[in-house]
């Protein structure tokens, strides 16, 4: 245990609900025994570790056990089985607001809270100055702090959670309620406090301040501990897990090719082909497209169509917008996408030929191929690039 901050060993979190507040009372009375509640596990054999000095983030969706788990650390909760070791004092952002008596002003509560952590009134007259200039709240910290807006609350409760030097930081989305320049402060602190060998654990929504704040990260999902490891890597895993979980097409299945077609159309598709299955941002892409006549005299355009698995459109390819004009037969088609700007996603191809205006179809195959793209990343485990496309650039710096 020298050099671990927190062990969490089997932490489970069982919770009785009643559908009336009379149903607890018949429970406790009946004669048999009888329940009147249904169990409901907010967390189920939860096990990790935190090393001291490390940063390490909390993942997982709403309802999730996110909160759970560190009420627990903090001795807030108590498991319902499992054990927690803790080495070092904790100080925690949890809830906006806990840990603060609303009706005592700014002031009062920072002496208080510096109370409930073992300072004496003296030591924390020490510390006022330095709590004040980082909550920088003016003449608020004199009001009572029911008139706080969630920002002035945050800023107060930041301030007095880190200048009462503690080993292991607890924060909980509190920085999300801060604006810009508060959030530039309170990061840049924790970095300090982080050179220091302080330990933080930091629960997020935001996958990029997890994975470029956080050295490890955990998810945990429904109660249950889905994985752990290196931040950017759980963060993919995670993001992955979001957006099939959102997709209105997660589940598309990828279309046979119609053999009876090379009976009936005129021009239609043979087959089509990748170089491979899955690729990283900034590889070359190749798809080659075998195309089958009937007919000899036919003026044709070959179109090609990516979705992603929401069923957007996220390019397409065309000879005709290319001014490419083919009136003849070809039978191999060859599409080479060098350098691929694709950001990381499964994406869906359909390939159509139709006639040299687009008018109407010879053929037409809807979802036939498939492939994945996955993030290239720099030398701290940051993909390249995020949003909608990989814009090629260079920077000149003078």
């Amino acid at each position: 245990m020298n050099d671990l901050a927190i062990k969490v060993s089997n932490v489970s979190k069982n919770y009785k609900l009643y559908s009336k507040p009379f149903d607890r009372l018949k429970e406790a009375l009946h004669p048999f025994k009888k329940k009147f509640h249904n169990n409901f596990n907010a967390l189920n054999d939860i096990s990790f570790k935190i090393r001291k000095g490390e940063i390490v983030g909390i993942l997982g969706t709403n309802g999730s056990g996110k909160s759970t788990i560190l009420k627990i650390i903090t001795g807030l909760l108590n498991p319902s089985q499992g054990t927690v070791e803790v080495n070092g004092k904790i100080s925690a952002l949890l809830e906006l607001g806990a840990g603060f008596n609303h009706e005592y002003t700014g002031l009062e509560n920072v002496y208080l809270n510096g109370t409930m952590m073992g300072f004496s009134k003296e030591q924390m007259d020490e510390k006022l100055d330095d709590i004040l200039s980082f909550a920088d709240i003016g003449e608020f910290v004199r009001q009572p702090v029911k008139t706080y807006s969630s920002g002035m609350f945050a800023r107060l409760a930041f301030a007095v959670a880190i200048n009462i030097e503690p080993d292991i930081l607890i924060v909980d989305e509190a920085l999300a309620v801060g604006d810009m320049f508060f959030q530039e402060k309170c990061y840049e602190k924790m970095k300090d406090m982080v050179r220091s060998g302080a330990t933080i654990l930091f629960v997020s929504h935001s996958l990029p301040a997890i994975r470029n704040f956080c050295q490890r990260a955990i998810w945990i999902e429904k109660g249950i501990l889905r994985d752990q490891g290196k931040a950017d890597v759980i963060c993919d895993i995670y993001k992955n897990y979001i957006e099939q979980r959102e997709s209105a097409v997660s589940s598309v299945n990828v279309n046979e090719m119609d053999v009876e077609k090379k009976f009936k159309n005129k021009i239609y598709l043979e087959n089509i082909q990748l170089n491979k299955k899955i690729f990283s941002t900034g590889e070359d892409i190749s798809i080659n497209l075998r195309v089958g006549f009937k007919e000899e005299n036919l003026q044709y355009g070959v179109g090609l169509i990516v979705y992603n698995n929401k069923g957007d459109i996220v390019t397409l390819f065309n000879t005709v917008r290319d001014d490419i004009e083919l009136n003849k037969p070809f039978n191999d088609f060859f599409l080479e996408i060098n350098e691929n700007d694709f950001l990381a996603g499964k994406y869906y191809i359909s390939v159509h030929i139709s006639d040299e205006m687009v008018m109407y179809p010879y053929d037409r195959n809807d979802y036939i191929e498939e492939f994945e793209v996955r993030d290239k990343k720099n030398q701290f485990g940051i993909p390249i690039s995020e949003g909608y496309f990989r814009c090629k650039h260079n920077w000149i710096i003078k």
